[in-house]
Order: structure tokens, then sequence, then C-alpha cells
């Protein structure tokens, strides 16, 4: 293929993806700042994640990010990682044992992934209605 011919596949955007996945560490940011325990947790755990799904949506489907499926999946595989490992950090998270709380981290990492999955397929349904 020639250099100038535009790729079936445009490359993904690995900034996107790492700024993307660092919205991992809103909740335990709000956390921290003590929201948690000024409005409990439900509420903290929708705003961070009302919040994160409108940066990612938003700024993806009006942004023109390349390949938005595959890049807010991998984001969110990041954010889950970021997630688990802010909460190791911090020494949040539920008191189980080791067994139990692997499965909980993979179920978390599995859930975040398919968040990603989700908005990125949110995403792309924005651009193809902005390209038309």
């Amino acid at each position: 293929m020639n250099e100038s011919e535009p790729s079936a596949h445009p490359r993904l955007s690995l900034v996107a993806i790492v700024g993307f996945g660092a919205l991992g560490l809103l909740w335990p940011l709000l956390r921290f700042a003590g929201l948690e325990e000024l409005i409990g947790g439900f509420p903290t755990a929708l705003v961070a994640f009302l919040g994160t799904f409108a940066v990612w949506v938003l700024a993806t489907g009006f942004g023109g990010v390349p390949r938005p499926v595959l890049t807010l999946t991998l984001a969110g595989l990041l954010f889950g990682v970021v997630m688990i490992s802010a909460g190791l950090v911090l020494g949040s998270g539920p008191g189980l044992d080791v067994t139990h709380r692997l499965v909980a981290e993979l179920f978390m990492i599995g859930a975040c992934t398919g968040f990603g999955a989700l908005t990125g397929v949110v995403a792309e349904g924005i651009q193809r209605s902005r390209a038309r």
C-alpha cells in the first residue's frame, strides 16, 4: 500500500486511551476529597460513572477519535486496572481474602472493559451521524 493512501484501519490514539483510562482516578479522588462521606457512596459512584461516560462519549464522538470502539474498550481495560491500583494504594476496597479479592478485581476489569466497549459503540454512533 502506498503511504499516501488512507489506511482501512486508522491507528489507535495511545494518548486517548491513556487519557480516558486515567479517568479511573476520578472515583478515588472523589473519595479522597471527602465527597463519599459528604453525600454517600452510591451518589459518589454515580457522579464518577456518569462523568466518565459523558467525557468518553462526548470527547470521542465529537472529537473524531479514530476507532472509537477499540479505543474505549482499551481505555476501559486501563480504567479498571487504574481503579484497582488506586484502591490498593489508598487501602480501600472490600475486606476479602485473596481468592475472593482476585475474583472481584477480575470482575471489575471485565465490567470496566465492557463499559468502555459500550461507550465506544455510542461514540461511534455519534461519529457516524455527524459524518452524514
